[in-house]
């Protein structure tokens, strides 16, 4: 009984927390602003210092806690599955969604040279798959090197004597139980952040003239119903089928949710993720541990309706004319891009931005999509965090048990 009260207590927390930023992001009060961005800086700090060992940590302990490399296959054969199928089909909306509704009748005239190519190309992505420096690839913020060091140390420890992968895996283990721990702290700090991302989003709003929320009303519209499409309709019906309730999920990773969209990186998220999926769902932790943070890096449903609608948009505008096998061709690109994007904020953006460069689009209409894209990147990051759990719940669903009692985790 206590235990629920004090969860009765933080939901209300989180309820007055959400009140008072409306309310202080409305009044536009200075002092209240700066503070503001100061708390949301510092939250975002504190969630990156432990989403990155949190990655490897959860990676290497479970990798490493596996019995054979048929387990490894059997789980991220699963993993990958889904979240190539679930990021193709949220392309696909975004596809269709864009033929039907026509943005860019409706779209200014494009003036302007072209901008800079930003840095995020895909030269910059395969080279962060083979990091020089295991140290430069934490320092630099490399999700993606990341991953790739802690799978391949994992996979380096199964070959190992049974003795030395005990205690390697002890070792991970505990060091990410007190990562965990941190977590877990961080937690009390939620009603606070979410009082200084809501002041600063309210805001962002009120500063925004009519003018420009109006000029992209119909692209708008496009990318944020791509995403409530996949959101409320595809995944829902996609764990149904799997015997699962989505309502139940939902429920018990609200948390990660609300985190992801007021933080717009499904990174920093990652802990308050783990930790729903283990604790409110009851998902294996072997499973969990290597699919939610998998998946935090290539399983970007959101982002794949926003490149396939926004390259189409951008380039249609500038006078370029697609075929039918184009359309389909580019929303194949951006499910590939999408699975290689890493889930930290604007990152969809700037994979667009290059996409569109290097077809030599003026990028202007690009620029003038910016100022709204906070609005788009909360509900992607959103949607992101919830594809992650409804793949892990599904593949929890179809071979927790037999990962349990066929291959036992080394203890």
């Amino acid at each position: 009984m206590p235990k629920k009260k004090r969860r009765i207590s933080y939901n209300l927390l989180l309820i007055i927390a959400l009140t008072a930023g409306v309310a202080t992001g409305w009044s536009h009060i200075e002092p209240l602003t700066h503070t503001a961005d100061l708390i949301s800086q510092i939250v975002m700090n504190l969630l990156k210092l432990v989403s990155l060992p949190m990655i490897f940590l959860s990676v290497v302990s479970t990798v490493s806690g596996m019995q054979s490399f048929e387990e490894i296959r059997t789980i991220g054969k699963r993993v990958l599955l889904y979240t190539v199928l679930t990021t193709t089909i949220a392309a696909f909306i975004g596809l269709a969604l864009f033929l039907g509704i026509n943005p860019v009748k409706s779209a200014p005239q494009v003036v302007g040279k072209v901008l800079t190519q930003p840095s995020g190309t895909y030269l910059s992505f395969l080279l962060d798959l083979f990091p020089s420096n295991a140290f430069g690839a934490f320092v630099e913020n490399r999700v993606i090197g990341v991953m790739v060091i802690a799978i391949a140390l994992g996979l380096a420890s199964l070959s190992l004597p049974k003795e030395q992968r005990t205690v390697l895996n002890q070792f991970f283990s505990a060091f990410f139980s007190a990562v965990l721990r941190l977590t877990q702290w961080l937690v009390y700090l939620m009603p606070l952040a979410v009082w200084a991302f809501v002041t600063l989003f309210i805001g962002h709003i009120y500063a925004e003239s009519a003018e420009k929320l109006q000029s992209f009303f119909l692209y708008i519209v496009c990318v944020l119903a791509a995403n409530l499409i996949q959101g409320f309709i595809i995944l829902p019906l996609f764990v149904k089928l799997k015997g699962l309730s989505p309502l139940r999920l939902a429920k018990g990773t609200m948390s990660a949710l609300t985190l992801g969209f007021f933080t717009r990186s499904s990174n920093a998220a990652l802990p308050v993720t783990l930790q729903s999926v283990q604790e409110n769902l009851k998902i294996s932790k072997k499973i969990s541990n290597f699919s939610i943070p998998l998946c935090a890096t290539i399983n970007m449903n959101g982002c794949a309706a926003f490149i396939t609608i926004t390259v189409l948009y951008v380039a249609s505008a500038a006078g370029v004319v697609f075929t039918g096998f184009d359309y389909v061709l580019w929303a194949l690109i951006a499910t590939v891009a999408a699975i290689g994007n890493a889930g930290v904020a604007m990152g969809c953006y700037f994979l667009a931005s290059a996409l569109l460069a290097a077809m030599d689009v003026p990028l202007t209409l690009l620029g003038m999509i910016l100022p709204m894209y906070t609005l788009i990147d909360m509900v992607e990051t959103s949607l992101n965090i919830w594809s992650d759990v409804c793949v892990t719940a599904v593949v929890d669903k179809e071979l927790g048990e037999t990962v349990a009692e066929e291959v036992p985790a080394i203890a």
